[in-house]
């Protein structure tokens, strides 16, 4: 009987290793993105510098996370530009991982990140900072999609 649980521990630990390995993000990344508030962004200056980390609401879906900005920051402007984005979980220290942010003009998609933030955020109870289609479709708010980049 121990060796049966101790044989399914496992099992459930590679398929959790599994699913990280399938999203691309690493398992200690995984596990903060699910339980995170905020993620804290960073990009790549013209310089070759990183800029300072700015923390950002974001909805994480499993494949991706998204998160909104203004479409005239220096942030959206950056990753329009093809830079990478730097991504910390929860706190300027957190978990990190390095990824492409691409622009994301999906409706529905936004609609889903808005009802996201409903549940997660309480102020976007009263509809504060909550992403919104026609703010994206008049190109005041840029939505990104973050995928980590490959490892190697």
């Amino acid at each position: 009987m121990v060796t049966n649980i101790a044989v399914l521990g496992l099992l459930a630990a590679s398929a959790v290793a599994a699913v990280a390995t399938a999203s691309g993000f690493g398992p200690s990344v995984e596990t903060a993105l699910g339980r995170a508030k905020e993620i804290h962004v960073a990009t790549r200056r013209r310089d070759g510098t990183r800029s300072a980390s700015a923390p950002v609401w974001f909805m994480y879906d499993g494949g991706a996370l998204y998160f909104s900005t203004s479409a005239g920051s220096h942030k959206a402007r950056r990753l329009r530009n093809g830079g990478p984005v730097y991504i910390s979980v929860g706190a300027k220290d957190g978990p990190s991982f390095e990824g492409y942010g691409t622009p994301v003009s999906d409706p529905q998609l936004i609609d889903k990140m808005a009802a996201h933030y409903r549940k997660k955020y309480w102020i976007a109870w009263f509809g504060l900072f909550v992403p919104d289609k026609n703010r994206a479709a008049a190109g005041k708010t840029l939505i990104v999609k973050v995928t980590p980049v490959p490892e190697g």
